[in-house]
């Protein structure tokens, strides 16, 4: 979340991954021998390889302050504009103070509280991951999902998941049909901040019809937090946080398959042409894992927390949640 949550202590959570359950889901050719007698020529030395090119490093562009608890970012396009969620307290926390932040491209800061809990009607208590619909703004917030006008900020509708027992809500995804898709991490902080996992760990489905369904439970989810759509595979990538794998999943696959493997601690995901962008707390980067393998974007980012990438740009920007500040670097 995209877990992006609070205290460091999450990166206790563990990036080993347990031995998992099955899931449950609803739905050369050689040079011809000269006959000539003449005296062999001498073979000239082989010439030395070339060097390898340096890979490709990202470049920090800027880095704004000012947050509380910045979790997720994301690039809306149409407005050319970067929403940052930030939870200012504790990530399970009723306490109604949790807002949105409007931070244009060349990272000035244009509203801190865009949108706050508790002023003009709205209820925001630990905003984490969001996502865009058309002109509205979708965000997680611990066991419900709150709608805003992207534009003006105004609320439009509160969607409730506790009925079905959500425990942390954590990232959200709109999928190819329409369809909103949110991680739930399954995890919840006792009253010294340990990092307890009743769980279950789930995916949930909240349909154009507010309906909200269970899309897939199990432990192969590994305490799942960020979700993108990958548009070309025409699946979602899930990252774990409390496992050390990258996953592909399709509504009504079982469970999910392995892309990829890394540090673990896993928290944003996106998706840019064929590029998986994954953070991670485990080891203070931001990687690709297009090839299956990981490749070093950016590293030395303590808690690291829900990426979001200006396609326009080709930028990366990174919410550091214990920071109190975002991180925009350029990608080769």
């Amino acid at each position: 979340m995209r877990i992006s949550c609070l205290c460091v202590a999450l990166a206790a959570t563990g990036c080993v991954r347990p031995d998992k359950v099955p899931a449950t889901s609803d739905t050369t050719a050689t040079r011809p021998e000269s006959t000539a007698a003449v005296a062999p020529a001498a073979t000239p030395p082989a010439p030395a390889p070339a060097p390898t090119p340096p890979t490709p490093t990202a470049t920090k562009v800027a880095t704004v302050q000012g947050f509380l608890a910045p979790e997720s970012v994301l690039h809306d396009s149409a407005q050319d504009i970067y929403f940052v969620s930030n939870i200012n307290g504790s990530p399970m926390a009723r306490d109604n103070n949790g807002f949105i932040s409007r931070v244009r491209p060349d990272g000035a800061v244009e509203n801190l509280k865009f949108i706050e809990g508790g002023r003009s009607g709205v209820t925001l208590n630990a905003p984490k991951g969001l996502a865009l619909e058309g002109d509205t703004l979708w965000v997680a917030d611990i066991d419900a999902l709150r709608a805003f006008d992207a534009k003006t900020g105004a609320p439009i509708d509160t969607v409730s998941l506790s009925k079905l027992g959500a425990v942390f809500l954590n990232d959200i995804a709109v999928g190819l049909t329409g369809a909103l898709y949110i991680t739930d991490t399954g995890i919840r902080f006792d009253d010294v901040g340990n990092v307890l996992h009743p769980g279950p760990d789930r995916i949930f489905r909240v349909g154009p019809d507010r309906a909200v369904t269970q899309a897939i439970r199990g432990d192969t989810l590994g305490r799942p937090n960020g979700i993108a759509v990958d548009p070309v595979g025409k699946r979602f990538i899930i990252v774990e946080f409390g496992g050390r794998y990258v996953l592909a999943w399709k509504p009504g696959d079982k469970a999910p398959s392995v892309v990829a493997k890394g540090p673990g601690g896993f928290d944003g995901v996106v998706v840019a042409g064929g590029r998986i962008m994954v953070s991670s707390w485990a080891d203070s980067s931001v990687s690709s894992y297009e090839t299956g393998q990981e490749v070093r974007l950016v590293g030395g980012i303590p808690s690291p927390a829900d990426i979001g990438y200006d396609a326009k740009r080709n930028r990366l920007l990174i919410p550091v949640l214990s920071g109190n500040r975002v991180e925009i670097w350029q990608l080769p």
